[in-house]
C-alpha cells in the first residue's frame, strides 16, 4: 500500500479521532458520587435573587443532583439567622447573591460575618480573558488568594476620646501560613507556576513583616514554584500596565479585595469573574469581585444583572461537589453565549436581560 493510500484511508478516520479527543479521560466516581446533595441558597440583595435565580434554573435544566435549601437574608439584619448556618454547616455548601453592607454607621457586615462564623479563611478570585470579550490586555489569567478572616477586617476600632478614632490591623502567623499554604497548594494541584505575595512591609514592617515571612516558609515546601514579592502600590500599577507577568496573587486581608476588583476590571469586568470562599469544612461560592454584586438599583428594576459571575461560580461549586461533568457542559454552554455576541448585558456592550441570557445559556447545554 502507498503512502497516498495510507493518508487516504487514515483522512476517513480523523474526524472520528477529533471528536474523541474532546473528551477528557474518563472521571470514575467513587460509589455514591452521585446522591443528590443539599446546597444552601442565599438571594440576597440588589441584582442577587435575579442571578441566584438564573442558577437555579440552569441546575434544574441539567438536572444536576442538587437540591437548593433557599433562605432569605439581607444586608440590613443586624445578624444572620441561626437557621441559615445551621444550614450550611449540615450541607456544607452554599451559593449566595450579594448581601449589601451599610457604609460608616449601621450594622457590621453581614459577609465578614458568615466568614467569621464558618472559618472560611481564603477567599478565591479567578480573573481571565473570556473570549468574545474585547480586553485592552490579552492573555489574562490571574488567580489571587486572599486571608479572609483578620487583617483590617478584624472590626477591631472604637473612639478614644471624641473626634480620635482607632482601627487596628492584626496580622498572626497562624492566619498567614494558611493562606500562604492554601496559595501553594492551590498553585501546585492547577499546574501554576508562580506565586506572588502582595504587601506593604516597606511601610508596616511588624505586621507585613509576619506575612511575608510566613509566606517565605511556605514557599520553601515548593521549590518547583516560582515565589516572589511585591509592594501593593506597586503590584496595582502593574496589574494595569503589566497583568499578564501575575499567575497566583496571596494577599492579606484588605489588598486582595483591592487587587481581586482591579485584576476583574481589567480581565472583563465584575460581571463575568467567578469566585468563592472556603474553610476546613465549609465553602461559599459567590460573585468574584464584590465591585456591583449588589448592583444598582436601575438594574434591578430592568432586570438587566449579568448573571454570568454567578453561573461560572455555580460552576466552581459542582467540581468541588465532584461533579466535573456538569460544571464542564455548564462552563462550554456560558464561552458559546459570549463568543457568539447576540445575547449580552450591559456591562458586555449588549441590551439583554438576565432571562435572555440564562435563555441563550440553556440553549447551549449539550
Amino acid at each position: 500500500m502507498s503512502r497516498r493510500q495510507s493518508l487516504q484511508i487514515l483522512k476517513k478516520f480523523i474526524p472520528s479521532i477529533t471528536r474523541c479527543s474532546t473528551r477528557s479521560v474518563t472521571y470514575m466516581p467513587r460509589p455514591g458520587d452521585g446522591s443528590t446533595r443539599k446546597v444552601t441558597l442565599i438571594p440576597g440583595d440588589g441584582i442577587g435573587p435575579l442571578v441566584t435565580g438564573a442558577v437555579e434554573q440552569v441546575m434544574d435544566a441539567m438536572h444536576a443532583p442538587i437540591v437548593f435549601e433557599k433562605y432569605d437574608v439581607h444586608g440590613d439584619m443586624k445578624k444572620i439567622p441561626e437557621g441559615v448556618l445551621e444550614s450550611i454547616r449540615e450541607n456544607k455548601v452554599c451559593i449566595k447573591g450579594g448581601l449589601m453592607t451599610p457604609v460608616g454607621g449601621g450594622v457590621s457586615s453581614l459577609n465578614v460575618h458568615l466568614r467569621k462564623e464558618l472559618d472560611l479563611y481564603a477567599s478565591l478570585v479567578h480573573c481571565f480573558n473570556v473570549k468574545g470579550i474585547q480586553t485592552r490586555h490579552d492573555n489574562v489569567d490571574i488567580v489571587v488568594i486572599r486571608e479572609n478572616s483578620e487583617g483590617e477586617y478584624a472590626g477591631l476600632e472604637h473612639e478614644v476620646v471624641p473626634g480620635v478614632v482607632e482601627s487596628l490591623k492584626v496580622i498572626t502567623k497562624f492566619c498567614s501560613e494558611r493562606i500562604a499554604k492554601y496559595a501553594f497548594e492551590y498553585a501546585y494541584l492547577n499546574n501554576r507556576k508562580k506565586v506572588t505575595a502582595v504587601h506593604k512591609a516597606n511601610i508596616m514592617k511588624l505586621a507585613d513583616g509576619l506575612f511575608l515571612e510566613s509566606c517565605r516558609e511556605i514557599a520553601a515546601q515548593y521549590p518547583t514554584i516560582e515565589y516572589n514579592e511585591i509592594i501593593v502600590d506597586n503590584c496595582c500599577m502593574q496589574l494595569v500596565s503589566k497583568p499578564e507577568q501575575f499567575d497566583v496573587m496571596v494577599t492579606p486581608n484588605l489588598y486582595g479585595n483591592l487587587v481581586s476588583n482591579v485584576a476583574a476590571g481589567i480581565a472583563g469586568g465584575t460581571g463575568v469573574m467567578p469566585g468563592g470562599n472556603v474553610g476546613p469544612e465549609h465553602a461559599v461560592f459567590e460573585q468574584g469581585a464584590s465591585a456591583g454584586n449588589v448592583g444598582k438599583l436601575e438594574l434591578v428594576e430592568q432586570k438587566k444583572a449579568n448573571p454570568v459571575a454567578l453561573l461560572l461560580s455555580s460552576a466552581m461549586m459542582l467540581r468541588h461537589l465532584q461533579f466535573p461533568s456538569f460544571a464542564d457542559r455548564l462552563e462550554t454552554a456560558v464561552q458559546h453565549v459570549i463568543e457568539e455576541g447576540k445575547y449580552r448585558t450591559k456591562d458586555l456592550g449588549g441590551n439583554s436581560t438576565t432571562q435572555q441570557v440564562v435563555d441563550a445559556v440553556l440553549a447551549n447545554l449539550d
